[in-house]
């Protein structure tokens, strides 16, 4: 997307990456892999929260793969309305998904809720500075509030990045991207 028509109405641009995001999807060339460092930064016992992806979202199942293969417990997003918090529930992989809103797949509220170490998010659109567009719900800005310590890694598609996002003070910024060109991330996180 060039920056010249990048909308500086979030409403709008986030139709324009649904639209930049289901073109590449479509085309179903690239896949996220598990980067090196991102596999590095994992130990044994951490939560890692990830999430099934709906329509064009980036898939993040190999780094699940990579994160419970050396031992970490996975965590889907819960979520029951637009305005309630977003809870991560231990799942184990393989294991059966219930629907939740938003076509979200996901598993049964019985389930243990669980504090993650890593949270890996979907995402519309990114920045170089790490600021992310979301779906507009505010899930994952709360989530990062409440889960200060976790490690915000955004799963997206190359085609979603742009020059900037328009951010406001609620926005919390990820600490990593990955994409199927790789992953970049603040040294500091």
């Amino acid at each position: 997307m060039s920056p010249a028509t990048i909308s500086p109405d979030k409403p709008a641009l986030r139709a324009q990456l649904r639209a930049a995001r289901d073109g590449f999807a479509a085309a179903g060339s690239a896949a996220i892999i598990a980067p090196k460092a991102f596999v590095e930064r994992l130990k044994p016992g951490m939560t890692v929260a990830t999430y099934h992806p709906v329509g064009s979202e980036a898939d993040p199942s190999q780094l699940a793969a990579a994160a419970s293969g050396i031992g970490c417990r996975i965590a889907l997003p819960f979520v029951t309305g637009r305005s309630a918090p977003i809870r991560f529930l231990i799942w184990q992989p393989g294991a059966a998904l219930v629907p939740g809103p938003f076509n979200l797949r996901q598993p049964d509220a019985a389930s243990e809720e669980a504090a993650p170490d890593v949270i890996l998010t979907p995402l519309l659109g990114f920045d170089a500075r790490f600021n992310r567009l979301g779906q507009g719900a505010g899930h994952y800005d709360r989530a990062f509030a409440r889960y200060e310590a976790a490690w915000r890694v955004g799963v997206a598609w190359s085609v979603q990045e742009l020059p900037a996002i328009p951010a406001d003070i609620w926005d919390v910024p990820l600490h990593a991207i990955i994409t199927e060109k790789g992953m970049s991330w603040h040294n500091e996180a």
